[in-house]
Order: structure tokens, then C-alpha cells, then sequence
């Protein structure tokens, strides 16, 4: 009779044990998934644009700028206008476009050239975001 009393005891112990494992595993499997969801969401945010502009050319004849960029970012940018002391330029041209990432392009800028002038330049990218150099005109 005492034998029938410790297995029915015993059996009962096993189901807690069960339930622990089953927990466990449950929370194990839900904290991989979201792992997974956050690692993916913030791959998109890697994504990002750093553009340095290296040297200004001044062409007063010309009436151009030609600027030397170069991208230290992780993907590609495409400069879509650039402003000139806080006017639009009349046109900006990429070689070669886009400016590929960790390389450099020439970027020139359709504006009025003046020897001795200071030049702010802003090149916006179809990101939205603008890349700002200062210099004077030779």
C-alpha cells in the first residue's frame, strides 16, 4: 500500500517538471522571433548617406562649379539639385551618377561665378538630405 502512495506521488511531480520545460521552450522560441523582427527592422535603418565634398573648381567663363564628392556611406546617392548662396542652381550634373558608395564623382553646378566671392554650397540628395561645403572663388 505505501509502494501505490509513492508512485501516485511520483506522478504527480512529473507534470510540474513538464510544464517548466514547456514554458521554457515557449519563451525561447517567442525570444527568437522577435530577435529575428528586430534585426531585420534595423537593417533599414543602416542604410545611410555621407557624402564629403573634397575640392571646388571655379570656372567664372563657364559659369560653373565642379565640385569633387566623395560617399562614406553604405548606399549609393543621387544629388538631385544643389543652392548656391541660398539660390537654386540652374542645373547640377553627377559623373557618374549615382555617386557610388565608397567612391567619388564630380558633381557640377550651374551658377553665377565671381573671382573673390565665398560660395556656400548645399547638394541635396533624393533622400532629403544636404551636404553643405563653404569656399572661395579664386
Amino acid at each position: 500500500m505505501k509502494t501505490l502512495r509513492k508512485i501516485r506521488k511520483n506522478a504527480r511531480a512529473l507534470s510540474p517538471v513538464v510544464a517548466s520545460i514547456i514554458l521554457i521552450a515557449v519563451t525561447v522560441a517567442v525570444s527568437i522571433a522577435v530577435a529575428a523582427w528586430m534585426g531585420a527592422l534595423s537593417m533599414g535603418f543602416m542604410e545611410t548617406e555621407q557624402l564629403t565634398i573634397t575640392n571646388a573648381v571655379f570656372d567664372a567663363d563657364l559659369d560653373t562649379i565642379t565640385l569633387t564628392v566623395r560617399n562614406t556611406g553604405t548606399i549609393d546617392i543621387v544629388i538631385t539639385s544643389a543652392v548656391v548662396n541660398g539660390e537654386n542652381a540652374a542645373s547640377v550634373s553627377t559623373d557618374p551618377d549615382p555617386v557610388p558608395k565608397n567612391g567619388q564623382a564630380t558633381v557640377t553646378v550651374s551658377a553665377p561665378v565671381e573671382s573673390g566671392s565665398t560660395y556656400q554650397i548645399r547638394l541635396l540628395s533624393t533622400k532629403g538630405n544636404y551636404f553643405p561645403y563653404n569656399a572661395v572663388a579664386p
